[in-house]
């Protein structure tokens, strides 16, 4: 099947940097701006692409700082996603559009619906994490070892866990989609372990040498933004939110959309006890962009 057609445009941000963004779909259509997982990249699934041609939406995607293309930004916050998200909308003449984003990029798609209601419209929040500081959360209960142990290595000792960062990027950059399944052995739960096709394995893998290419600063600041202050509260939300959130999932527990659903203001919430991480990027996003559309 011939590989779905986008174009990659470079877009200045306020503060001079360059921000790497990847369009496609039907650009007379909905605007879509998609916040992708960590680490990754602004390349989007063919399937992504495909479903947003059909139903008449201008997929939008960028590199967040300090990935791919984009100018790196230490010591960002989340919050700070939405200027460049602004940014972006302005560079392509967008006054309004809906922001869905999975794993890492929820909480700044969350951010998006928090900091720009004059702008955003709806958001849809895919297996994203909770704050790390999030009242009554157990933040690693049910999460894949992997995870863990980077998490408490981040709290315990900056220096090696920017060290292993680095030794990290390295191997994602020599990755194969056949040791995928090795690198996130403890992460797979059955039910993404049996989801997991070499096709979308093949993409993850792609996605992350996009990424990862130039530096591993992108994914270091990911970390850093996600479990620290995210510069904002969840509880200010005022545009509609769908979050989905799967009970098979070991990348982020199951606890994390529990929480969320909790305490975003008027959320759909869809927590299933059948999804697990990889199945939410595989089979929900074009329920994701039919309620995205639906709110416009």
């Amino acid at each position: 099947m011939t590989p779905a057609a986008t174009r990659t445009t470079s877009v200045p941000a306020t503060d001079g940097r360059t921000l790497c963004v990847e369009s496609g779909g039907d650009p007379a259509g909905h605007p879509v701006l998609v916040h992708g997982g960590t680490p990754g990249s602004r390349l989007l699934p063919d399937s992504t692409v495909r479903d947003a041609t059909e139903r008449g939406i201008h997929i939008l995607s960028y590199d967040r700082p300090g990935y791919g293309g984009s100018t790196a930004q230490p010591g960002r916050t989340v919050a700070d996603c939405a200027e460049d998200v602004r940014a972006i909308a302005a560079a392509f003449g967008i006054e309004r559009l809906a922001v869905w984003g999975i794993s890492g990029g929820g909480p700044h798609a969350l951010a998006c619906a928090a900091l720009l209601p004059d702008l955003v419209s709806a958001v849809g929040s895919l297996a994203s994490l909770a704050p790390f500081d999030a009242p009554s959360l157990d933040y690693y209960s049910g999460m894949g070892q992997a995870n863990v142990d980077d998490v408490r290595l981040f709290m315990s000792d900056r220096a090696a866990a920017r060290e292993k960062c680095k030794q990290d990027r390295e191997e994602m950059l020599q990755g194969t989609p056949e040791g995928l399944f090795e690198i996130l052995a403890s992460l797979l739960s059955p039910t993404d372990a049996a989801a997991l096709t070499h096709e979308f394995a093949a993409f993850l893998v792609n996605s992350n040498k996009v990424g990862l290419a130039t530096s591993d600063q992108g994914w270091w600041d990911d970390g850093c933004a996600h479990l620290a202050p995210w510069g904002f509260e969840v509880g200010d939300i005022k545009v509609p939110v769908q979050l989905w959130h799967g009970a098979q999932d070991q990348f982020v527990p199951f606890q994390h959309g529990q929480w969320l659903a909790a305490n975003i203001p008027g959320v759909e919430a869809h927590l299933t006890e059948t999804d697990g991480h990889v199945t939410l990027g595989m089979t929900r996003v074009p329920e994701v962009h039919e309620w995205l559309l639906q709110q416009t």
